[in-house]
Parts: structure tokens; C-alpha cells; sequence
């Protein structure tokens, strides 16, 4: 009997397949004393816990880049830039670790820019700029955010 998803290859995706398979045998009367639902539940969390992980970088990514790009302060600069560093590495091991996980950038993005403007404009204050100068919107794409090499135009850049 053949498997779908491989725990090496994709972790997201192995999760999601063995909770919906333990679902399967509970509802098809397989007679283990196991608690079912509770054991798919607990391995699909295994699952959302990386979604949430892909979530928590995207929003200290986001908002580290726009504090690079709008804050007049030098001192954190070089903290910043290391953490967005820190995150896309961080980022670039889930995905790899669990492809899967790229279906749900979209969405993951969406959360995390809610996240990552609120952090930002809540530090930017400390520099004196005010939530308004930092954008409603997502200014950066999805690309831009995986590239190891990409930065804002306007960062006020580093060597």
C-alpha cells in the first residue's frame, strides 16, 4: 500500500494526510483501542504549528523591513537587517521542509502583514514617526520577501 506524502519530504502535507487517514480508519470501525480523533488532532496541530511558525517570520520579516525602510533611527539597523536575514533563512527551511506550505502564502502573508505593520508602527514610534507614515497596504510581494537579495528601495541602506 502506497502513502501519499513522505514525513521527509513534506512534513505539512504528511500531517494533514495521516490525521485525515486516522479519521478514516476510526470511521471505517477499526477495532484498535485508540483515541482516534484526539490522535488526528494532535498530528494535524504538528502540521499547524509550522503553519503558524511560516505566520510568526513572516510578521517579524515584515516588520523589521519596514522599520529599515521608514525609521531615521541608525542604531537598530544592523539588528534589523540581521533578523530579516534570520527570518528568510528561517522561512526558507519550512518551506523546504514542508513544500506544501507555499499553497498557504497567500493567506500566511495576509496574517502576518495584519502582525508585522502593527509591530512595526508600535517601534517606529519610539523614532518618532507615526503609524500613518507606515502603509496600510503590503507593499511587498511574496517574492520579494523569499529573496535573500531583495531590500526596499528606500531602506536607508547598509553596505
Amino acid at each position: 500500500m502506497g502513502y501519499g506524502a513522505k514525513y521527509e519530504d513534506d512534513f505539512y502535507a504528511w500531517t494533514q494526510e495521516q490525521a485525515s487517514r486516522l479519521r478514516e480508519a476510526a470511521a471505517s470501525g477499526a477495532n484498535l483501542p485508540l483515541d482516534w480523533e484526539n490522535l488526528a488532532e494532535e498530528i494535524e496541530s504538528m502540521g499547524r504549528s509550522d503553519l503558524n511558525g511560516l505566520i510568526s517570520h513572516f510578521e517579524r520579516l515584515i516588520e523589521h523591513l519596514l522599520k529599515l525602510e521608514i525609521s531615521p533611527a541608525a542604531n537598530p539597523r544592523q539588528g534589523w537587517k540581521r533578523s530579516v536575514v534570520q527570518q528568510r533563512l528561517s522561512v526558507a527551511r519550512l518551506l523546504r521542509n514542508s513544500p506544501s506550505l507555499k499553497a498557504k502564502l497567500s493567506d500566511a502573508l495576509d496574517d502576518a502583514w495584519l502582525g508585522g505593520r502593527r509591530l512595526a508602527a508600535l517601534g517606529l514610534v519610539e523614532d518618532g514617526v507615526t503609524g500613518r507614515e507606515v502603509p496600510q497596504d503590503r507593499p511587498y510581494t511574496a517574492d520579494q520577501l523569499l529573496d535573500p537579495d531583495w531590500w526596499p528601495a528606500n531602506w536607508h541602506g547598509l553596505d
